[in-house]
């Protein structure tokens, strides 16, 4: 079976107040492009497809044109997309039939009583467990167990066994991420890999915005990262997965695909902090023809000049660079008088 793994698309993400259209637009062209070439059996969307549980008419639009032609891509793939903490899972299952006949299917909510709901097969291919992001922490080893002991019940051709889910995963690199208060992250409670029991080839996750397999998973339990940027430290490549697996029980193969990006995301300077003298010399030299989105990292004594906002407009009037916010850090007392 060979699979397409993305997540946390978070369409209608503004950085800043800059409406991030255009770049969401070109991920998601690349993205039809990749399925164009790859024709995969399975398109998994592991969760947080919009940045907010009630999306724009415009961010709807975008996501339901770009699904279609992801369908019309590959006609054959069947697409999963499980909605994550940032999606409505009500919202999301609102046109799950129609969209069923496009091959989609579009799992928001968890239905314990209704197992067959989480479970797709892809005909001579494999089998898809998908699991959306659940807030209550009663979604736990017996559930994952019952859906792989239905699945594996069924699996007499030894077919692969993928589970997708979105969630926090103990022990992962959680660069990029805000929101990490002891055992959680971006508002999700860290879980054991142990919590998904046992039985499947590949796991899936969504909601980890940096691309890794999980520690201690032997290569079969990975996030694939978000395809852009959501914020200025996320300092790494994004990418999509694509993954082939032999038969039940074969090591996945792993090959990512760089998505790139039309408005890079750039911290001057681009390591650490610098005097506001060295910030400004840094910014007017800055390429003019270059559509990033700018933070400045600026060190001081006691405060930023008065007219640091002024400075900065100047500096930037005639550039394509997106200005976004300065991130002021005070000099420690020692460095203060090295200098």
């Amino acid at each position: 079976m060979k699979i397409l793994h993305t997540s946390d698309w978070h369409i209608g993400h503004n950085l800043y107040n800059y409406k991030r259209v255009e770049e969401q637009g070109a991920m998601l062209f690349q993205m039809v492009n990749i399925v164009k070439e790859e024709q995969p059996d399975v398109f998994l969307l592991c969760g947080d497809i919009f940045h907010t549980p009630q999306p724009s008419p415009d961010d709807q639009t975008m996501l339901t044109e770009a699904i279609n032609e992801i369908h019309l891509a590959c006609k054959h793939m069947v697409i999963v997309a499980i909605a994550g903490n940032h999606d409505s899972g009500k919202r999301h299952e609102i046109f799950r039939t129609p969209w069923q006949t496009l091959n989609v299917n579009m799992i928001g909510q968890i239905e314990k009583n209704n197992l067959d709901k989480h479970i797709i097969r892809v005909a001579d291919k494999g089998f898809v467990i998908a699991v959306p992001f659940y807030g209550a922490r009663d979604i736990t080893r017996e559930f994952y167990q019952q859906l792989l002991g239905k699945v594996a019940a069924m699996n007499e051709q030894n077919l692969p066994v993928v589970v997708m889910a979105h969630t926090t995963v103990s022990g992962c690199d959680f660069m990029g991420h805000d929101q990490i208060v002891d055992e959680i992250v971006g508002g999700i409670e860290t879980i054991d890999l142990s919590e998904f029991g046992e039985g499947y080839d590949y796991l899936a996750l969504g909601h980890i915005h940096r691309e890794q397999w999980v520690k201690g998973s032997e290569n079969r339990v990975r996030y694939c990262g978000a395809p852009i940027p959501v914020s200025f430290d996320e300092k790494y490549s994004h990418s999509i997965s694509l993954v082939d697996i032999e038969k039940h029980g074969a090591t996945p193969v792993v090959t990512k695909r760089t998505i790139e990006n039309c408005h890079e995301l750039v911290t001057l300077p681009t390591d650490g902090f610098a005097p506001w003298d060295e910030v400004k010399e840094l910014l007017r030299i800055f390429p003019k023809d270059n559509p990033a989105y700018i933070r400045l990292n600026v060190e001081i004594d006691d405060f930023l000049p008065q007219d640091a906002q002024m400075e900065v407009a100047r500096l930037t009037e005639d550039k394509a660079c997106r200005y976004c916010f300065t991130n002021v850090k005070r000099r420690t007392k020692r460095r203060a008088e090295d200098r």
